[in-house]
C-alpha cells in the first residue's frame, strides 16, 4: 500500500473539539447554548442508529438536544406542526428532520416547511440555491466533510482536475458547488457517462458517491490521486459474515492513489462532525455574533 491513509475519525474527533471550544464562547455571550432539535418519525433501524450518535455528539460538545421520536403513522399535517413550532422556538438555532420518512409522508415539503437559518442539514431549496449561486449557505454535512478531508490533505484546491462520481442531491451536486467554490475544474459523473474509467483516470481528485459496491477499481485511478469515498455498503465476506465496503475497491486503488479514506472510519464520522459546525453557525447567525474562524 503506498497510499495516506486520510484518517477521518481523527479529523472529526479535531473539529468536535473545536466546536465544543466555540460553544462554551457562545454561552458566554449569549448565556444560553446552540440548541440542535432531531425529529425522527418511524423505526427505521439505520435511522435509530444515526439519531443517536448524533445525540450523543450534541452533548458531547455542550449543545442543547432535544430529540422528538415520533411513530410511523404520524401524519404530515402533524410533522409539519412540529417543524413550525421547532422554526419558532428561540432556543433551537437547527433542525435536523431524519430521512428516509414513511412513505404517505412527502419528504420534499416536510424539508420546505424548515426555517432555511435552522436547516443544519442543508437540504432547504434556498440553501441549495445559495450554495448553487456561491452565496453564505448552510451546506449538507457529507459534502462539506469531503472538502475538509481534501483541504486538510492537499490545501489549495485550485486548478485540480475533479470527478464527482454520483449526482444527488444529497451529495453528488452539492459536492460539485463546493469543489467549484474552490476553483477546482469538475466533472459530474454517473451511471449514464460514457468510459467513466477513462474520466476518472484523468482526475488528481476522485470522489466517489454513487453507492455501488466497491465499483470504482484501482486501475481507474490516476497514480498519486486523492480519492474520497463516500460510500457505505453491506456486502457478504467469503465466510459467510458482513462487511462494510465503500464505493471504491480500497486495496487496490490504495495501490496507486496518493491519498484514500477509508471505509469506515473516512467520511462517516466527519458528517456528524459538520453537523455540530453547521449548528454553531447557524446560532452565531440567528444571534448576530461573527461565525468562528477556521471552520
Amino acid at each position: 500500500m503506498s497510499a495516506r491513509i486520510i484518517d477521518g475519525k481523527a479529523a472529526a474527533a479535531t473539529l468536535r473539539a473545536a466546536v465544543g471550544v466555540e460553544v462554551e464562547r457562545f454561552r458566554a455571550a449569549t448565556g444560553r447554548a446552540p440548541g440542535l432539535a432531531v425529529v425522527l418519525v418511524g423505526e427505521d433501524p439505520a435511522s435509530a442508529v444515526y439519531v443517536r450518535a448524533k445525540g450523543k455528539a450534541t452533548v458531547e460538545a455542550g449543545m442543547h438536544g432535544v430529540e422528538h421520536r415520533l411513530p410511523a403513522t404520524t401524519s404530515k399535517a402533524d410533522l409539519l406542526s412540529l417543524v413550525a413550532r421547532l422554526n419558532d422556538d428561540p432556543a433551537i438555532d437547527g433542525i435536523l428532520v431524519q430521512l428516509p420518512l414513511p412513505r404517505h409522508i412527502d419528504a420534499d415539503e416536510v424539508l420546505a416547511a424548515i426555517d432555511p437559518a435552522k436547516d443544519v442539514d442543508g437540504f432547504h431549496i434556498e440553501n441549495v440555491g445559495r450554495l448553487g449561486v456561491g452565496a453564505e449557505a448552510l451546506v449538507p454535512c457529507t459534502p462539506l466533510g469531503c472538502l475538509h478531508l481534501l483541504k486538510s490533505t492537499l490545501g489549495n484546491l485550485s486548478g485540480l482536475d475533479a470527478v464527482v462520481i454520483g449526482r444527488s442531491n444529497i451529495v453528488g451536486k452539492p459536492m460539485a458547488m463546493l469543489l467549484l467554490g474552490e476553483n477546482a475544474t469538475v466533472t459530474i459523473a454517473h451511471s449514464r457517462t460514457r468510459d467513466l474509467p477513462a474520466l476518472v483516470r484523468r482526475a488528481d481528485i476522485v470522489v466517489a458517491a454513487v453507492g455501488r459496491p466497491e465499483m470504482v477499481r484501482g486501475d481507474w485511478i490516476k497514480p498519486g490521486a486523492t480519492v474520497i469515498d463516500v460510500g457505505i455498503n453491506r456486502v457478504g465476506g467469503a465466510d459467510g459474515k458482513s462487511r462494510l465496503v465503500g464505493d471504491v475497491a480500497f486495496a487496490e486503488a490504495a495501490e496507486v492513489a496518493g491519498a484514500i479514506t477509508p471505509v469506515p472510519g473516512g467520511v462517516g464520522p466527519m458528517t456528524i462532525a459538520m453537523l455540530l459546525r453547521n449548528t454553531l453557525v447557524a446560532a452565531h447567525r440567528r444571534a448576530g455574533l461573527p461565525e468562528p474562524e477556521g471552520m
